[in-house]
């Protein structure tokens, strides 16, 4: 057992908080969007949270963490759905929030320290330039800037820009590594693969270097249709009008829109699929003109509301706000993430809605994929167990439509399906003893690990600490 006491004082002079609450507290993520990792995850407690106030703070905590053998979980805002900040060990949780700082805004880029708040980012480039970032997720209220390209993989913005790991999306970034002697390495290029997406399992982000975009005041606009397919038709459509500048299309399936989005419920008709969109105001004539073409119902524009007071964000309905919404509303409802490749999304997405009917809630996001426009989902599932879940995502693999689990913490279950052999060396030049996010990488932990097997992988050090 490390020795806490000894720990604390070698860290003098750093942010450190040991309360039991305040530390479980800082422990969590929104892992409860699953019903399966609820389960898992639901005792998992740090033993210390560390708040650095810069770079030099953080070679300190890890030179010292190191050290004792103790493990480091960094984390951002905590709005990460797949325990991916959730120390499975124990440990050091690593609060990186405090280092919130933008360094250099300049034409299309920004520099800044990871633990910003998006939406702040956001609020200073455009004051400063005229710019934003090109996309975030849609917890952009709360979501920190290291979070994201630790955790995240694209969002709103994505229609446009694709996703976080398309070169050229991130454009550099400062990492500390885990060893006697933490050093400080700056990645740019191919190199950012290493640890973008990698949920901290092999360096820590200290600096960000973004691309940023004009930015606009984007006019929110919902559109209904009687049915999903015809609201998924109309975003297609819609998506492949190369003038016409958007930032989010989500079709969204009936009921969830009128029963779940219930701030917006004045301007919604029961029973009506939608599709929410961002729309650039200088884009608002001939969007219009293409959705009465399309015969499209316009029920909402935020440009003609009197007031937007109380009314959220239409990025706030779609990505997993749209599961979250639902949850406030119903507990038993869950999620999937799922892909359906080009160029017949469309007819994969009506395959899907036509085998589960009411049982799987269409809700996809179209964004670009290697250039090509498509849609992933994040469809809404009525749970009932856990072998049924696992039915519904084997039928749609075997209808060429990948899920992506939201209901496993470690990087490969919930994405990759294999290792990733650039991240995994990465770690072993960077973490030799493997003490940062233990449990999330199995290709460390279990190099033997059969992907194909269909097994779930249970962390060791998970095992030890439910005993």
């Amino acid at each position: 057992m490390a020795d806490y006491a000894k720990i604390k004082q070698e860290l003098e002079g750093i942010a450190v908080e040991d309360h039991p609450a305040l530390v479980k507290q800082k422990s969590r993520d929104f892992y409860w969007y699953s019903p399966l990792l609820k389960a898992e995850l639901d005792h998992v407690s740090a033993d210390l949270v560390v708040s650095p106030a810069n770079e030099e703070e953080v070679i300190r905590t890890l030179k010292v963490a190191f050290a004792h053998g103790v493990p480091v979980t960094a984390r951002g805002g905590g709005t990460g759905n797949y325990g991916q900040a959730m120390p499975l060990s124990g440990g050091i949780v690593l609060n990186l929030i405090n280092m919130n700082r933008i360094k250099e805004i300049k034409p299309g880029r920004v520099i800044s320290e990871p633990g910003i708040i998006m939406a702040e980012l956001d609020r200073q480039t455009k004051a400063h330039s005229g710019q934003e970032l090109r996309f975030h997720p849609s917890t952009a209220q709360t979501a920190t800037l290291g979070g994201f390209i630790a955790g995240g993989s694209g969002g709103v913005g994505s229609i446009t820009w694709g996703g976080l790991r398309d070169l050229g999306n991130i454009l550099r970034l400062r990492v500390v590594t885990m060893e006697a002697e933490p050093r400080v390495l700056e990645l740019s290029a191919w190199d950012l693969q290493k640890v973008s997406h990698a949920y901290g399992t092999n360096g820590i982000i200290t600096e960000i270097e973004m691309p940023l975009a004009p930015a606009y005041d984007w006019v929110d606009v919902i559109v209904g249709y009687d049915t999903f397919m015809e609201a998924v038709r109309f975003a297609d459509g819609l998506t492949h009008r190369n003038g016409i500048l958007l930032k989010e299309v989500a079709p969204i399936a009936a009921p969830i829109p009128y029963d779940y989005f219930t701030r917006h419920k004045p301007f919604l008709k029961e029973g009506q699929s939608v599709v929410v969109l961002m729309v650039a105001p200088h884009s608002m004539e001939p969007f219009v003109a293409y959705a009465e073409k399309m015969k499209g119902d316009i029920r909402f524009r935020s440009d003609r509301v009197e007031s937007m007071k109380g009314i959220p964000h239409a990025y706030e309905l779609a990505w997993n706000h749209t599961t979250l919404r639902a949850l406030k509303v119903d507990p038993a409802i869950t999620y999937l993430q799922v892909q359906y490749p080009g160029p017949d999304h469309v007819a994969k997405v009506d395959t899907m809605t036509r085998l589960f009917g009411d049982e799987v809630i269409g809700h996809l996001e179209f964004l670009k994929f290697d250039g090509q426009i498509q849609c992933s989902g994040l469809p809404l599932v009525r749970f009932t167990s856990k072998e049924r879940l696992e039915e519904i995502i084997r039928l749609h693999e075997e209808n060429g439509c990948p899920v992506f689990n939201p209901h496993r913490y470690t990087l490969e279950e919930g994405g990759m399906k294999q290792t990733d052999e650039v991240q995994l060396a990465f770690k072993k030049e960077t973490d030799p003893k493997g003490l940062l996010n233990p449990g999330k990488m199995i290709a460390w932990d279990n190099p033997d690990f059969d992907f194909k097997a269909g097994k779930n992988y249970l962390f060791p050090g998970l095992m030890a600490a439910e005993r």
